[in-house]
């Protein structure tokens, strides 16, 4: 089954990917960032600790 994803708002060149995480006690975190698929825009949709962030510069995890 083909998926199909949103343009993103910002470039419009890529589309949002959908990306799930783990929480702190485990459980399983679906969607819980969205990020375009283009590596020059590097625009994303968070969400951290139930807040909603939108844009924030993109850095590598030291974990």
């Amino acid at each position: 089954m083909e998926q199909i994803y949103p343009d993103c708002q910002k470039c419009n060149a890529g589309v949002m990917i959908p990306l799930s995480d783990y929480g702190r006690e485990g459980s399983s975190i679906m969607y819980k960032a969205w990020v375009c698929s283009n590596p020059s825009c590097g625009y994303n949709i968070r969400i951290d600790n139930g807040e909603v962030s939108v844009g924030k510069p993109i850095q590598q995890s030291m974990k």
